[in-house]
């Protein structure tokens, strides 16, 4: 490979880590065809920008970016495919649903702005919440005392209702 097109890489590598605020390294080693097809095609439609990459190019362009990303270095061997998101346990549940046969295999990943290294990490990284997740819990839960004061009201004018009409009975 000449040397201009391992910079383009690098360039571009950079330019992807800066677009997506999480990636994941992956460890495709056994994939056969079919199944990186079918893995690429499940990316696509959970938007997720699945790259095959050389350990060395990745490198340098952790090393040209502005975040310090050497807590990943140690998991740049072997096969590395990079699934950059902008959802940070979209990629994490996707892992999960081939964990039986293991492979692809979580070598690392970058999300929330934290470090995963290894394997066992991945559930962890399927608990983070996605933006939206937090904001609907945070919706719900401002929504539930108003509910509360909501039926209460609905009860208490069933109440007084009911009072009215005994008070009626009795005269």
């Amino acid at each position: 490979m000449k040397k201009e097109l391992k910079d383009t890489i690098v360039v571009e590598l950079g330019q992807k880590l800066k677009e997506f605020p999480h990636f994941y390294l992956v460890d495709t080693a056994g994939l056969n065809a079919e199944q990186t097809s079918n893995l690429r095609r499940k990316c696509f439609k959970n938007e997720i920008k699945m790259v095959v990459v050389k350990n060395t190019l990745l490198h340098k362009a952790f090393e040209a970016s502005d975040i310090d990303f050497s807590p990943l270095y140690e998991a740049l061997k072997g096969n590395t495919a990079v699934m950059f998101t902008q959802s940070a346990n979209v990629p994490a549940k996707l892992l999960k649903e081939y964990k039986k046969e293991g492979i692809p295999a979580l070598k690392a990943a970058y999300a929330e702005e934290g470090f995963f290294v290894g394997a066992d990490k991945l559930e962890e990284l399927v608990a983070i919440k996605s933006k939206n997740e937090l904001i609907a819990d945070v919706v719900a839960l401002l929504q539930s005392p108003i509910k509360n004061v909501v039926s209460g009201l609905n009860a208490g004018g069933k109440i007084h209702r009911l009072l009215d009409a005994i008070a009626e009975r009795n005269k």
